[in-house]
């Protein structure tokens, strides 16, 4: 296995949103995509994008892309992977034109969708068609757009199973090209037997590209059975995090977690927030909380139906909701161009997450703010993030006797989250409503409909004078 790439680059621009940035080697780098070797169409169409120069990640893959190899990326989140993949497969299907051309492999629905517009967006000139599989949605209607003959297959493991297995006249025999993007996440959501049986129905003669931020055993293993003589590609030979990113975190008691995350969204009014938590139950109570004090809050989970979390998305992105509250579903390779701070209200247990979650923010060169929420049972969780990225955070300061102002509304705000969250789960229990941390949820305060006195939607909640 042929290995390239330096070490040491800087988790670089958004992905798939920009062509600059990436860090480092800057007296290696290609003035343009043309000069990587990427046709006029397609150069055409990066510039469109408004990316301007290659990532790190594009300037070592596309070229071994385009001589015939396998490859192996290696590289944080942020760096630009999608249009390494993307760009040669679509060079390759310009010069010799099919249907079923290339299928990709996501661990998240919202990732596949993303990937799928991505390779619209650069195939728009040359007519590209994909289809996305993925669950929550019907299956009808993608079976309908799979019968279309696309040219790309997006899609999670299981659902693409499934219709490999269901669906009538659908089969990968003719692929040319299999990503898999994400591949640590992908076999640490044990969707290693789906990956097998994917393997087994597509052609043995192919290009194969595998993507991950880390080389985890796993990976290692898929690689060794699904790739042959692959270039290895690495861009970063440690997590790190972008230098524009502001870190800090505040020690709390886990009492009043709930108070101090009211008081650092009203010191970050005017600020997109994307606040993280473990649970997909904790989404949904937080985004209740926040909502019956009149803070414009979204939950997105795993638990909710994909509508629902593709529209709470799209509200957040359009900036009609101003605070998202989500679990680790949302935290990788999801493209939010705008968001200022990110707060993990639970600390990851597993320590690289934290480096997924704070890519959201400070992403194409911009700045950005990530506020670590420590409680007294997280000190060594935290610990271990500060040994991952080598640094020790500065603090957020915060009065606890000016927090504390606000303890009455928020408590109010609890028992009515309690409350309407044991009427909801009882009339689904009763079989009169399904569904779980629905946006109708989000959108309404809590039992009795009535927000605290002289509070009005969309604003802050006021500190108590002293």
């Amino acid at each position: 296995m042929v290995s390239v790439g330096g070490g040491g680059d800087k988790e670089g621009d958004a992905e798939g949103e920009t062509g600059g940035g990436g860090g480092g080697r800057e007296e290696k780098k290609p003035a343009s995509f043309r000069s990587l070797g990427v046709c006029d169409q397609l150069a055409e169409a990066c510039e469109s994008l408004g990316w301007k120069t290659p990532t790190s990640i594009q300037v070592d893959a596309i070229p071994h892309a385009f001589k015939g190899h396998d490859l192996i990326g290696l590289a944080q989140t942020g760096s630009g992977k999608t249009a390494a993949f993307a760009l040669p497969i679509l060079q390759a299907l310009l010069e010799k034109p099919q249907s079923l051309f290339a299928c990709v492999l996501s661990p998240t629905r919202e990732l596949a969708i993303q990937i799928s517009e991505q390779f619209e967006a650069l195939g728009s000139g040359i007519g590209v068609k994909c289809a996305v599989v993925v669950g929550g949605i019907d299956m009808m209607a993608q079976s309908i757009a799979l019968a279309r003959r696309p040219h790309i297959v997006v899609g999670t493991p299981g659902r693409l199973v499934d219709h490999l297995t269901n669906t009538k006249g659908f089969s990968l025999r003719t692929i040319k090209y299999l990503v898999l993007d994400e591949a640590d996440r992908l076999l640490n959501m044990d969707f290693e037997q789906e990956i097998d049986e994917i393997l087994k129905v597509i052609p043995k003669e192919r290009h194969t590209y595998l993507f991950s931020a880390t080389m985890t055993n796993k990976v290692a293993k898929l690689q060794r059975a699904c790739l042959k003589n692959p270039v290895k590609v690495e861009v970063s030979s440690k997590y790190s995090t972008v230098d524009t990113l502001k870190q800090q975190y505040l020690f709390i008691p886990a009492k009043f977690k709930d108070c101090y995350l009211v008081y650092l969204l009203n010191e970050l009014a005017g600020s997109t927030v994307m606040v993280f938590t473990r649970t997909c139950e904790a989404t949904r109570r937080l985004a209740l909380i926040l909502r019956n004090l009149g803070l414009d809050a979204i939950p997105i989970s795993g638990q909710m139906s994909q509508p629902k979390r593709l529209g709470a998305l799209n509200k957040f992105k359009a900036g009609e909701r101003s605070t998202l509250i989500c679990t680790d579903v949302a935290s990788r390779g999801l493209d939010i161009p705008s968001v200022d701070v990110v707060i993990n209200y639970d600390i990851p247990t597993n320590s690289k997450d934290y480096i997924h979650r704070v890519g959201r923010t400070a992403r194409a060169g911009r700045s950005g703010r990530a506020i670590s929420m420590v409680c007294q049972y997280d000190v060594e969780l935290y610990q271990k993030i500060e040994e991952l990225i080598g640094k020790k955070l500065p603090v957020f300061t915060a009065e606890e006797e000016e927090v504390l102002l606000l303890l009455e509304q928020v408590s109010e705000a609890q028992r009515l989250t309690t409350i309407h969250m044991r009427e909801k789960d009882s009339t689904r229990k009763k079989g009169k409503r399904k569904g779980f941390g629905d946006d109708d949820d989000a959108d309404h305060p809590a039992s009795g409909g009535k927000r605290f006195k002289n509070q009005e939607k969309g604003k802050r909640p006021k500190k108590k004078s002293k």
